[in-house]
């Protein structure tokens, strides 16, 4: 029997990755799940290091990395992550696994299933945890686009903006004033250069700011229906599988 150890601070996401698992692997163990640097180093320091961890970037007082250097960590190690590709070459050049959230059975299982090949094979690759931690220290996002305005250019500011969204695959940003301007980027790089604390991407079409959200429903099959100051969008529908991450998101 396996035994793994998951690190993550969200409730809704540990209980997930708990049933993707048991769903996986029905013989293996959980033996413990835990929510921060501190309790992971005192575990480590009282029990063996398990067979693998499933350890999530951000805990509850720090970047997960810190265990590295404060407990021996013997096992391999599958990260998961909210971070897009910046952090996930990273994790590609180092030969480490990464599940970027929100965690599918099929990503889980295919991580597995790498995992116990390399134990098999006697060949698991430790991570550069040096050159990780460079790789998602935290960066300078985006404060102001320039654009094009009549003959010229004008400045708008990022926090004046409501919320993008992207039409026939053209991008558009619309203010909190209801002012729309097309935006010279795709809806991915816009994500990737917004303040996540800020804004989040609620589905394919909409990047929506914290401050523009009026109303959140409840909508049928777990999903979530928003209001969104100036969109004329009354279907705006946050995915069964990303809603416990908005609300995450919109209660911080």
């Amino acid at each position: 029997m396996k035994k793994i150890l998951i690190l993550e601070d969200e409730k809704p996401n540990s209980d997930r990755i708990q049933r993707l698992m048991l769903k996986i692997r029905p013989n293996i163990q959980i033996v413990g799940v835990l929510t921060s640097v501190k309790k992971t180093v005192d575990w480590l320091s009282e029990n063996e290091c398990p067979d693998l961890i499933i350890m999530d970037i951000q805990l509850a007082d720090g970047i997960s990395f810190e265990v590295f250097n404060l407990a021996d960590v013997t096992c391999p190690v599958i990260f998961t992550t909210a971070y897009d590709e910046y952090a996930i070459k990273a994790f590609k050049y180092n030969s480490i696994d990464y599940l970027l959230k929100p965690i599918e059975k099929e990503q889980l299982e295919a991580a597995i299933v790498k995992f116990e090949k390399s134990v098999q094979q006697s060949n698991l690759e430790y991570p550069l945890i040096e050159e990780l931690i460079a790789q998602i220290q935290p960066k300078d996002y985006r404060t102001r686009f320039l654009l094009p305005y009549r003959d010229g250019y004008k400045k708008v500011s990022v926090e004046d903006i409501a919320f993008f969204y992207s039409n026939l695959n053209i991008s558009y940003a619309v203010l909190f004033n209801g002012e729309q301007n097309v935006v010279p980027h795709t809806l991915e790089t816009l994500e990737q250069e917004l303040e996540p604390k800020n804004f989040f991407r609620v589905n394919r079409q909409y990047i929506v700011h914290v401050n523009s959200i009026e109303k959140v429903h409840n909508f049928f099959n777990g999903k979530l229906k928003l209001k969104v100051k100036n969109c004329a969008d009354d279907d705006l529908i946050v995915s069964r599988t990303k809603a416990p991450l908005f609300k995450t998101w919109l209660d911080y």
